[in-house]
């Protein structure tokens, strides 16, 4: 039904006044998603997915122009702890990844295939089951712990992205399983205590690449906070007309992502989009906006995006490893002072992670990508 009424609604826009706002309402009362809209047999973007035209044509340039002979580093962790310089490499080929490209795949990471094949499944099951089931989730109050929804930023963005999510408040704190879908409920939590391992492991690599002790990034908190969402893309009738997901950084430290092997991730490097192809068992490592504020531009976060396709559904998943944003009194970030110098200074003011994502969430993605501009000196 609310397929129907939103193609009308579509339909008497191109006569009269378009209600926007309507439309966007009508989408999020049906609590049942993007997904909602292919399952009712959707043929037609509805306006609010659509791009305006001139975003169209220049985000049709360069996604044709997507190079074939770039490729993001892919780090093998499987020598990490082997007796020689295998650390030391490790550690040189991550400080290359952060400072060029702000992106890198790990290989060989110890956490079995079969945990992360299960986690994707969780994922696409909660998004797949009964909607009856799923809309006891439906929520637009960020102060829960677990929810889901079509869009975080629904009402603020400039176009709706061709997604649904369920969110999880990993950390800080401990998380009551009964607050997770049963469906996803087991897998989740055998999960998220492999990813935090994981992610531990990676500052203690980012520390050591930025000349600190190993556990610096780690002691400054910068893992204290873990929020995983599990995105779910539906096949797209007209794909060229919108994004899965549109072009941003993450305001994270760190963010450290499972996808599957549908494809369309992009990562925005020397002027041009380039794609991410999937690899079995990998995960994919991006630097994250709070990550550049500390390092002072010496790790950079990188734009990137998520192409709609009529392949689908895609399912990847995403933690976060991030300041808690419901703190009441969140701690406060500037450039390590470890890393500045006379001829290097301090090129950004002390920050928090709720000040960069009221800015993120109240503004559009598009007109400022990461927000950081309002954050220098």
């Amino acid at each position: 039904m609310v397929a129907t009424d939103l193609e009308e609604t579509q339909t008497d826009h191109e006569h009269v006044g378009y209600d926007r706002y309507k439309e966007l309402k009508l989408l999020d009362d049906t609590k049942a998603g993007v997904k909602g809209l292919v399952d009712a047999g959707l043929s037609k973007l509805p306006k609010i997915f659509v791009r305006d035209s001139h975003e169209l044509n220049i985000s049709s340039s360069s996604s044709s122009s997507c190079a074939a002979n770039f490729s993001i580093p892919v780090i093998d962790l499987g020598s990490l702890h082997k007796e020689g310089n295998s650390r030391h490499e490790i550690i040189q080929k991550v400080k290359e990844a952060c400072e060029k490209w702000g992106f890198f795949q790990v290989v060989n990471h110890d956490i079995p295939e079969s945990v992360l094949d299960e986690m994707l499944d969780g994922v696409r099951r909660f998004h797949e089951q009964d909607v009856e089931v799923k809309r006891e989730f439906y929520s637009r109050d960020t102060t829960k712990r677990v929810f889901y929804n079509t869009n975080l930023n629904l009402y603020t963005a400039k176009e709706v992205n061709w997604k649904d999510t369920l969110y999880c408040v990993l950390a800080p704190g401990s998380l009551d399983p009964h607050q997770l879908p049963s469906i996803c409920r087991d897998i989740t939590i055998e999960y998220s205590d492999h990813v935090k391992k994981l992610s531990l492991t990676l500052l203690e690599l980012l520390s050591e690449a930025l000349g600190l002790e190993s556990t610096y990034l780690k002691d400054i908190d910068c893992a204290k906070g873990v929020f995983m969402v599990g995105h779910y893309y539906p096949p797209c009738p007209e794909p060229e007309l919108t994004w899965g997901l549109s072009g941003h950084t993450d305001s994270t430290f760190l963010t450290v992502l499972l996808q599957d092997q549908v494809g369309g991730l992009q990562v925005f490097h020397e002027n041009q989009w380039l794609d991410i192809t999937p690899i079995p068992g990998a995960f994919i490592i991006n630097i994250g906006d709070m990550m550049q504020v500390i390092t002072n531009d010496k790790f950079i976060s990188a734009k990137h995006r998520v192409l709609a396709q009529k392949l689908g559904p895609r399912v990847s998943v995403a933690c976060f490893l991030r300041q808690h944003i419901e703190d009441e009194s969140p701690r406060t970030y500037g450039p390590i002072k470890e890393l500045l110098t006379d001829e290097n200074p301090a090129i950004y003011r002390e920050i928090n992670v709720t000040d960069l994502a009221k800015l993120i969430y109240t503004t559009k993605l598009d007109d400022d990508v990461s927000g950081l501009k309002h954050f220098r000196l």
